[in-house]
């Protein structure tokens, strides 16, 4: 629905590197094919961690709340990361001064106001209950 740069620093430390990149999923799209996944939750957040327990890679993120009902796919986990460049670079107040974030993609302090970046098709992908301004 859409693709996440996050440059956060727990999205820092996490990867070991500058950022994370994210494409936020329908739960309902992604399908384990084999194996288990594990789990690990951050205190004090909302945000857990799903990875492989055999080769440790970190596959996606629940975080609960307006997003309860997504994934947060790692796109560098995919076949073929890159088909999703960013569409968003998010919490840049804490971005490493020698990222250059290109002038055509929006970017954001902190968040961002849902209903201003995403597309009205990806909106109405999460259905016609859904308020991302006032989660349930």
């Amino acid at each position: 629905m859409i693709v996440h740069a996050c440059h956060c620093r727990q999205c820092q430390r996490v990867t070991g590197s500058a950022f994370v990149m994210n494409a936020l999923v329908e739960k309902t799209q992604v399908e384990i094919l084999s194996g288990e996944v594990s789990t690990h939750r951050f205190p004090d957040t909302r945000h857990t961690a799903f990875f492989c327990p055999e080769c440790v890679t970190y596959v996606w993120s629940e975080y609960g709340g307006r997003f309860k009902d997504c994934l947060f796919v790692r796109v560098g986990t995919l076949d073929e990361p890159d088909r999703l460049p960013p569409s968003v670079h998010i919490f840049t107040q804490s971005k490493q001064p020698w990222v250059v974030i290109p002038e055509d993609v929006p970017s954001f302090d902190r968040f961002y106001p849902i209903y201003d970046v995403w597309d009205k098709s990806s909106i109405a992908r999460m259905g016609a209950d859904w308020n991302p301004v006032n989660p349930k």
